[in-house]
């Protein structure tokens, strides 16, 4: 282990650019890594690394980390339609503990000291790093000099120019982090309760008029086709997701809870995932019972605030991930979903598994599968233990 090797996580934003000057400044041994959940083309990780180089750091690392987030988070979001406070498909929160684990097995690699990122003091970044780092490599310290510094965007730019790094204070405005599962936007409006974020604030744009129909396929709960094309889910995504979001579906500006206690807003896109988890949804009312249903949201609901609060290494996330598993053996058909500009609209479903079937009846027209009578004996029974109650406490 050497007593000057940092490794830096690493996004070329401005936060981790001022880091990689300031660790350097401190006589430190930078290695930049930067993880890709799938939020980064080949061009824009060439960039990055460039940029790395030129910021003086002695080695820089790309990880590739999209299947792996896929396979071990996403599809049990999707499996339990998970939005936190019914809004936000944890977009950037879901992909920090994937990033963590990567960096920290990277660090321990290398034989690295130190870990740095660039989190503030105020959100939850730091505690999903954090958390993550003292788990698997306890015996590596964390730098943090955005947070231990307190240090405001302006003087980060400032501190750059010095360097010979300007940075106009228009392109740090707004702090943008891209993933598989969506894409976060925070900027001057979030840090207020009632302005929105501007049209420019989103980083994809509309550019289509009029509507379309797209179909979803599913298969086991996972999302396996598009239009009638068989595609691996991660493809299938990023290809829905190129669809959907010239329409600039999948906008919103989430409100939660952090996890130090303070309240925070934040604007997202991600029109892949919504449309995702509504036509998955959707599928699930036609092929899931009533009660499977209500403790699939129960349980859900859990996994995505334990996620959303750094615990994914919480021996009871695996336990949950095997009960939205089996819950999805049936979850498997055909989505029908109408695009329009800002918003779409889930048609219908078609599926082998699909429970409404007209054989035992059809809601409000016929019961073909039991009688009238046999419908007052049941809500006579049904009745008793109300009946009893209130003529005993009338």
């Amino acid at each position: 282990m050497s007593d000057k090797k940092v490794v830096l996580a690493f996004s070329g934003g401005l936060d981790t650019t001022y880091c990689a000057f300031y660790l350097q400044d401190k006589g430190l041994d930078v290695h930049t890594v930067i993880v890709n959940t799938g939020g980064f083309s080949e061009a824009e990780l060439d960039e990055t690394e460039k940029r790395a180089f030129s910021y003086g750091v002695s080695s820089h690392k790309c990880l590739e980390e999209t299947s792996n987030f896929y396979e071990q988070c996403l599809k049990y979001l999707i499996y339990g339609n998970v939005l936190k406070n019914n809004t936000y498909p944890l977009s950037v929160s879901a992909e920090r503990a994937f990033q963590a684990l990567a960096i920290a097995k990277y660090a321990k690699s290398i034989g690295a000291k130190y870990i740095a990122h660039g989190s503030t003091g105020a959100g939850n970044d730091q505690v999903r790093f954090d958390l993550i780092f003292q788990i698997i490599c306890p015996d590596i310290e964390i730098i943090t000099p955005i947070r231990d510094n307190k240090l405001s965007r302006q003087q980060e730019i400032d501190y750059l120019a010095t360097k010979g790094v300007n940075i106009s204070w228009e392109k740090a405005k707004y702090s943008i982090n891209k993933g598989l599962w969506g894409t976060s936007v925070g900027g001057d409006e979030t840090l207020t309760s009632h302005l929105s974020l501007p049209e420019s604030a989103f980083p994809s744009q509309v550019e289509k008029e009029g509507s379309e129909e797209v179909e979803l396929q599913f298969e086991n709960g996972e999302f396996v086709g598009l239009n009638g094309e068989k595609l691996d889910s991660v493809a299938a995504i990023f290809k829905l997701n190129d669809i959907a979001s010239k329409y600039g579906i999948g906008r919103d500006v989430h409100v939660g809870d952090t996890i130090i206690g303070i309240k925070g807003r934040v604007g997202f896109e991600a029109a892949a995932p919504v449309i995702i988890l509504k036509s998955h949804h959707t599928l699930e009312k036609h092929v899931l019972t009533k009660w499977q249903q209500h403790w699939k949201e129960q349980l859900a609901n859990w996994y995505g605030m334990l996620l959303h609060e750094g615990q994914f290494l919480d021996p009871v996330m695996r336990d949950i991930e095997v009960f939205l598993e089996s819950t999805q053996k049936n979850v498997t058909g055909t989505v029908k979903v109408k695009l329009a500009p800002y918003r779409f609209e889930v048609i219908g479903i078609t599926s082998d598994k699909d429970l409404m079937s007209s054989t035992f009846g059809q809601y409000g027209e016929m019961n073909n599968g039991w009688s009238g009578e046999d419908v007052k004996g049941f809500t006579k029974i049904l009745a008793n233990q109300s009946k009893i109650y209130n003529s005993i406490n009338s």
